[in-house]
């Protein structure tokens, strides 16, 4: 195991829990399907959940604000879920970040015209896949229909070799959106203003579009937490099961800052 502010790749077998206590003045950025909540068969699924919601409220408190969701979702999709309980999001993968001085959002890119018509017509020949508009990104989810994985892919990295959109591969699902942010960046600009700055930075993440959060936050001398099983090499430095046991580690971390 690396000192903290270090960015190696392990094993996800090899990583153990994070510890329950905090780093001091520390900083949360949490992601939100697979880590703050399951994965659903489709995103609309996901909605608004008691515990959840006490223990967010309970976490801004102990940590004076600086506790911030970054997630792939739409920021007012993120809001839905969340009953606007989270102050600090990055949205669409970092592409709309709300900070201390309102929402910086960049703009569509022009190239996301003929994706989005390429993947929509694709989820209507197959009434499995689930096509999903951000607006500064499209994306195709075939976790109802795993045997697509391969067409999806395809179509997907044609489509990123032909235009200057970002190919995002995710958990069961390929997104393409407008280049020019990524979640790590979108913690790096979080940690440049109030409440964040001089924090410690704790990520935590299931996707392979978590990474550059681990990566970022372990450069800015903090850690990555990876959730649930995975088979590819991560710059995690902890590993916890699944959703629940994020919650019960954040319960305790709580509980732990309180005695």
């Amino acid at each position: 195991m690396t000192a903290f502010g270090s960015v190696v790749r392990h094993a996800p077998s090899d990583l153990p829990p994070p510890p329950l206590a905090l780093p001091p003045r520390a900083a949360l950025f949490l992601d939100l399907d697979g880590t703050l909540a399951p994965i659903m068969p489709r995103p609309e699924q996901v909605g608004p959940d008691a515990r959840r919601a006490a223990l967010l409220d309970a976490l801004s408190r102990a940590l004076e604000g600086r506790l911030a969701v970054v997630s792939g979702r739409a920021l007012e999709d993120v809001d839905r879920i969340l009953e606007d309980r989270v102050r600090f999001v990055a949205a669409v993968h970092g592409l709309v970040r709300r900070g201390g001085n309102g929402v910086d959002r960049l703009p569509p890119h022009p190239d996301l015209d003929h994706a989005r018509d390429v993947l929509r017509d694709l989820a209507r020949g197959d009434r499995g896949l689930l096509f999903e508009d951000k607006d500064l990104s499209v994306a195709l989810h075939y976790r109802n229909v795993p045997s697509a994985a391969d067409a999806v892919i395809e179509a997907a990295e044609r489509l990123a070799r032909g235009s200057e959109l970002v190919l995002q591969l995710g958990d069961m699902v390929a997104e393409l959106r407008t280049p020019g942010q990524d979640k790590g960046k979108a913690v790096t600009a979080f940690l440049r203003e109030a409440p964040f700055d001089g924090a410690t930075p704790v990520f935590v993440g299931d996707d392979l579009t978590d990474e550059d959060g681990f990566a970022a936050a372990a450069r800015l001398g903090g850690y990555g937490v990876l959730v649930g099983p995975s088979h590819r090499p991560t710059q995690a430095t902890y590993r916890l099961n699944d959703f629940n046991a994020v919650l019960d580690w954040l319960s305790a971390s709580i509980g732990r800052a309180a005695a």
